[in-house]
């Protein structure tokens, strides 16, 4: 398991400037990131062989290099559908790609998903990517994730799993927004501050928001088990699961 502060150390060497970034803005953001790589690793610890690892929304390439860093042998497709960012990840990552380790797709999730034969991937991974999708797209994800796995294989998800308590969850949502403010204006970053901001009303729109319950309902819907919410910081969470 990579430690805190080890994991900053290499993150900063190989992500950059992003990876700083991030980090001030949204420090909870860096360390799902950290934790989608742990529980990867724990599961191929407990394998004799490669695993296929599918991770949806590479963005940069700060949990792609997570997952990469989890576990020396497996193979890591990730999939984005945002050039600039895979861009990024593809020239940060350029040495994983050299060995074989890591492939890149630029599909959507869906696309990608539905063209991966049924029952042949181990793990999907993810942080970040499944709020952003409207619900319907979302639940169809969720469905196409589960047909890929193995019998066995695992989904690991750290992401905004919104509380169903609704006035804790705007709570935390303000004091977050409040963050933005206070980091973003002190290093004169509004460019940044208005599109976290707006980016925001996204997340929390009627058709995107991704409620605890529902998204639990959702997954014992395509047929997960042993579902668990591991590490709750206020609107963050790591979710894992198992086909």
């Amino acid at each position: 398991m990579m430690a805190a502060n080890s994991f900053d150390a290499m993150f900063s060497g190989v992500i950059g400037q992003e990876y700083q970034l991030l980090k001030l803005i949204c420090p909870f953001a860096t360390e799902m990131s950290r934790l989608v790589g742990v529980e990867v690793g724990e599961y191929c610890k407990l394998k004799s062989d490669p695993q296929f690892i599918v991770e949806l929304g590479g963005g940069t390439g700060i949990t792609t290099l997570s997952i990469l860093s989890a576990d020396e042998w497996s193979p890591v497709l990730s999939v984005d559908n945002e050039p600039t960012m895979q861009n990024q990840a593809k020239q940060s990552l350029q040495a994983w790609v050299d060995s074989g380790r890591l492939q890149f797709s630029g599909n959507d999730a869906l696309s990608a998903l539905q063209q991966l034969a049924s029952d042949s991937v181990d793990i999907v991974a993810s942080a970040y990517t499944l709020h952003n999708f409207e619900a319907d797209y979302r639940r169809q994800v969720i469905q196409e994730i589960f047909r890929v796995l193995k019998v066995g294989g695992q989904f690991i998800n750290g992401d905004r799993y919104a509380l169903d308590d609704i006035s804790v969850h705007t709570r935390n949502t303000q004091k977050e927004v409040a963050g933005y403010f206070k980091v973003l204006t002190q290093i004169n970053r509004l460019d940044l501050l208005e599109h976290w901001i707006i980016h925001l009303f996204n997340d929390e729109s009627e058709n995107h928001i991704m409620r605890e319950s529902i998204a639990l309902q959702q997954m014992i819907a395509a047929g997960f088990e042993r579902i668990q919410f591991k590490a709750r910081h206020e609107v963050n969470a790591l979710l894992t699961a198992t086909k």
